[in-house]
């Protein structure tokens, strides 16, 4: 964790630490996926991946740890995809981050009723008012949630939205993926 500011809990923490990965990756990025560790548990029960993954010198015990999952098939929705996960009992949480556009609510009333997905998407991608959007959205067991927003036109670390309601779709697509 490099340039992450200190927030108030572990999860927030993580979301700001994924926001800072995916924005030192660039815009244009595929959707990432990542299990939420424990770090202490991490620490005690895998100090080998704890030291490949640098932590072997971090003093705080408190916390948890991203760890990027393979990649997102491309050719399947993200809503199917997310619908297959199942976490081993280690992971005490999940995160994901993906790119969309997004238009501001003042737009809404003029959006035309007949488009359907693909021509929706369209509508929006031309129109003059989009805004393209990263969205880090990450979830515990226990039902916690935190998300983060980075606008492109504002790329800035102290530009970035936090809350736990921010993305409340995706939280609850995320929150799924633990049920048995």
């Amino acid at each position: 964790m490099s340039n992450t500011p200190m927030a108030a809990n572990p999860l927030t923490r993580a979301v700001l630490e994924i926001d800072e990965y995916a924005s030192g990756l660039g815009w244009d990025q595929p959707a990432r996926l990542f299990a939420l560790v424990d770090t202490a548990r991490l620490k005690t029960q895998e100090p080998a991946l704890a030291a490949q993954l640098g932590l072997e010198g971090e003093s705080e015990t408190s916390g948890l740890t991203p760890i990027e999952q393979e990649e997102i098939p491309t050719g399947k929705a993200l809503d199917e995809f997310l619908g297959t996960i199942a976490w081993p009992d280690a992971v005490v949480g999940c995160a994901l981050t993906v790119e969309r556009l997004m238009l501001p609510p003042s737009v809404e009333a003029s959006v035309p009723d007949h488009l359907d997905g693909a021509r929706l998407t369209e509508w929006v991608a031309s129109h003059p008012e989009r805004q393209e959007v990263r969205m880090t959205v990450a979830v515990l067991r226990d039902g916690s949630r935190d998300s983060a927003l980075r606008l492109r036109e504002k790329d800035s670390p102290t530009e970035v939205l936090t809350g736990p309601e921010l993305v409340p779709g995706l939280a609850e697509a995320l929150t799924a993926t633990f049920a048995d």
